[in-house]
Formats: structure tokens, sequence, C-alpha cells
């Protein structure tokens, strides 16, 4: 990959991550004025998320420093390959943290101010849209580290639109296991992400070629 479509990749994430974490911030503090733990859970998820992107830009400004360092037999793409790979295992941390607090609620239902939680859950799913549109191009097969950053921010995505769902039949029907239900469907998906990721960075990581 070139010099030029890291450092476009690079300045796509750094927008994310500015983004996202006023996003995450929101979400948190909402979550807890409305007791939302759907909303509380989206915006710990997303936190997480952040911490991933910022690791994806720590893995640019390496591998830009280092290109030229001879020390680095195969040349630096193997530190993008290793930021995504951090990135998936962090994925299946909170896909497992998602899952526990999903099951959770089934045994601990509160009592939630649905319609603020909902706007704010919204807010976050555009954000969510406007940062996968910003890091998807032709080039993210060939960059793990843009596509781990951008699997990141379809999962906060998926867990917003889950979000939104059960925030809105609570407040219809006043049923919250279905929100539960939501959580852990994500969380299924978002492992399955994962596994994709961890497997294709494992074997850059390893050079692995099939003959």
């Amino acid at each position: 990959m070139t010099h030029h479509s890291h450092s476009k990749n690079e300045a796509r994430t750094r927008i994310v991550v500015y983004i996202t974490g006023l996003t995450m911030v929101i979400e948190i503090v909402f979550g807890v004025l409305t007791r939302s733990m759907s909303l509380l859970a989206d915006g710990i998820h997303m936190l997480s998320h952040t911490g991933a992107l910022g690791l994806s830009l720590i893995a640019y400004y390496l591998a830009e420093k280092h290109k030229n360092n001879v020390c680095f037999k195969s040349g630096t793409e193997k530190i993008l390959s290793l930021s995504g790979y951090t990135s998936g295992i962090i994925l299946v941390v909170f896909s497992g943290y998602i899952m526990y607090e999903s099951t959770a609620r089934f045994f601990q239902p509160v009592s939630v101010n649905f319609s603020d939680a909902i706007i704010v859950a919204i807010i976050g799913l555009i954000v969510n849209i406007i940062s996968a549109m910003l890091l998807y191009h032709d080039e993210s097969h060939s960059d793990q580290n843009i596509r781990s950053a951008y699997l990141h921010v379809l999962a906060d995505a998926l867990t917003s639109v889950t979000a939104i769902v059960g925030l809105v039949a609570g407040l219809i029907w006043n049923i919250v296991y279905i929100d539960a239900i939501g959580g852990l469907i994500s969380s299924l998906v978002i492992l399955r992400w994962s596994y994709g990721l961890l497997k294709k960075t494992s074997l850059d990581l390893v050079d692995y070629q099939k003959l």
C-alpha cells in the first residue's frame, strides 16, 4: 500500500476518533441520566472502539515513522496487521461483555426514560453511519488496520440499532427483555466479525500463503 493511502486512511481514522469520542461521552452521560442500560452499554461499547481506533492511529504513526528502518525486514505493514489483530481481540472481549449485560437484564429490569434515550441512541447511530462511510473504501481489503476500524464502527452501529429497537419496544409495549435479546444477537454477530478479522490478520502476521 502506498504512503498516500496510509496518510488518507490515517486522516479518515482521526476524524472518526474525534466524532466517536464525543458521541461516546454523550451516550454514557445520558445512559446514566435516563437509567437506560442499553444506552449505557452502547456508550461503553463505543468507549472500547474509541480506544481501538486510537490504536489504529498509533499504528499508522509507527508505520510511517519506521518506514525506512532497515530493522523491519518485511517493512512496516505488519504493524497495521498487528493493530488489526489487537482490535479483533478487543471486539471479542466487549462482545462478551455485551452478552453478559444482556443476560443480566433478563433478571434485573429497570425503570428507563425511554424517549430521551431513544433520541440519543438515534444520534449515535447517525454518527456510526457517517463514520462507516468515512472508513469504507476500495482498499479496505488490503489495509487490515483500516478494516478493523471499519468493523468496530459497524459493530457500534449494530449495537445502536438494537438499542433503538429495544428502547422503542420498551416505550410502546413496556417489554424490556426485547432489548436483552437484541444485545445477545449483536454480540454473536460481532463475534463472527471478530473471527474473520483475527483469522486474516493472524495469517498476515505469520506470512501465511496458500500454495
